[in-house]
C-alpha cells in the first residue's frame, strides 16, 4: 500500500527542514523555516494560537519540532483515515512548497496522487473565489481532464496543473506556475481578491 499523501509531505518537509536550517525563508510572508515548523506543531496539536505559544515552540528548536512533526499528529482528527488526506494533504504540500520555492527549487512533476487530491480540493477553493469576483465567473482549467465552472461563462479563467492552482488559490499567487486568461475586467477583479485555502 501506497504511502498516505501527507505523511509523505510531513516526512520530506521535516528532511528539508533539517536540511535548511531554521533560519530559511519560506513564502509565508516574515516567517523563516523555524517558525512554519512551529506553526505546524500548534496546529496538529490544537493549542490556542498566541504570539506567546508561538514563542514557546521556536524556543524548543528546530530540531525539537521537526521530531514533534516526525512523530506524526495525534489520531483524531489528523489521522483517520477518511480526514487524514484531506486535512493534512494539501496543508502539507503547500507549506513543502513554501519552504521548497522560496529556496530555488523547482516544483515536483511526479505527484499524480497529489494532483488528483488538489484537483479534488480545487472545487472547495475555487467555489470560495468564485464568490468573490462576482457577477464574473471563474473557472480552472487543467492540461488533462474536464475543467472546474463556477459562476456564469467568459469569465477569469486560471490554468495550470492541480498543485500550481492550488498554490494560486492559497495565496501563493507569484509562486504558483499558472496563467490567467479570460475577460479582462474578471481577471482584474481576481487580482483585487485574497486568497487562502
Amino acid at each position: 500500500m501506497a504511502e498516505p499523501i501527507d505523511a509523505r509531505e510531513r516526512g520530506e518537509l521535516c528532511d528539508l527542514l533539517a536540511r535548511l536550517g531554521p533560519d530559511a525563508p519560506t513564502l509565508c510572508e516574515g516567517w523563516t523555516t523555524l517558525d512554519l515548523a512551529a506553526h505546524l506543531v500548534l496546529r496538529e496539536h490544537f493549542k490556542k494560537w498566541t504570539d506567546e505559544r508561538m514563542d514557546a515552540e521556536k524556543a524548543k528548536g528546530l530540531p525539537t519540532l521537526i521530531a514533534r512533526l516526525r512523530a506524526g499528529a495525534p489520531l483524531v482528527p489528523w489521522r483517520l483515515p477518511r480526514l487524514r488526506t484531506l486535512l493534512n494533504g494539501v496543508e502539507y504540500y503547500i507549506h513543502h512548497e513554501d519552504v521548497r520555492r522560496a529556496n530555488g527549487l523547482d516544483p515536483r512533476t511526479d505527484r499524480p496522487d497529489l494532483e488528483q487530491l488538489a484537483w479534488r480540493m480545487t472545487g472547495f477553493s475555487g467555489r470560495g473565489l468564485a464568490r468573490q469576483i462576482r457577477p464574473h465567473g471563474l473557472e480552472l482549467r487543467r492540461p488533462a481532464g474536464e475543467p472546474r465552472r463556477f459562476g456564469p461563462p467568459g469569465g477569469a479563467v486560471i490554468v495550470g496543473e492541480p498543485a500550481e492552482i492550488m498554490l494560486y488559490l492559497s495565496g501563493r499567487r507569484d509562486a504558483a506556475r499558472v496563467s490567467l486568461e479570460g475577460d479582462p475586467a474578471a481577471v482584474a477583479a481576481l487580482g483585487n481578491t485574497k486568497t487562502a485555502v
